[in-house]
């Protein structure tokens, strides 16, 4: 099995996430030109936090977010920083055209979706797992 790892000072990991952030209301206020802000917006501090997007989607009323992670990232605070960014910037950028969507500072979902994601399937790697004890076997 042959994975793409990344080294720190005492250790080799491979952390991939998926974030599924919904706009308040489930309010439709994606568009491409808003995704693309979004996109920017979110790789303009990413490094800040250990963090590198790998991939960006919306819809018009929820985004999806490919990202990997360093060990010490803190997760929570990167999704709160990021959410709160993102919010203020579109907000701001996009003022006159959510007004009628979204009112006051409201602009995610106060909760999110944080999944834990891997190069291989958990089925394949629950196989290669078990594989290891019976390739031992016959030594």
């Amino acid at each position: 099995m042959e994975y793409d790892l990344d080294t720190g000072a005492h250790s080799v990991y491979s952390l991939h996430y998926h974030l599924v952030l919904v706009v308040k209301y489930r309010r439709n206020v994606f568009t491409a030109e808003r995704t693309e802000f979004l996109h920017e917006v979110a790789n303009g501090f990413a490094d800040n936090y250990g963090v590198e997007i790998k991939n960006l989607e919306a819809d018009e009323d929820h985004v999806h977010i490919v990202f990997k992670a360093e060990p010490t990232t803190d997760l929570a605070k990167f999704v709160n920083v990021l959410k709160g960014a993102s919010a203020r910037r579109i907000r701001n950028e996009y003022e006159d055209e959510l007004d009628d969507k979204l009112w006051g500072d409201q602009f995610w979902s106060d909760s999110y979706c944080l999944i834990s994601t891997g190069q291989v399937s958990l089925d394949v790697l629950k196989e290669y797992v078990e594989s290891q004890r019976s390739a031992g076997d016959g030594e």
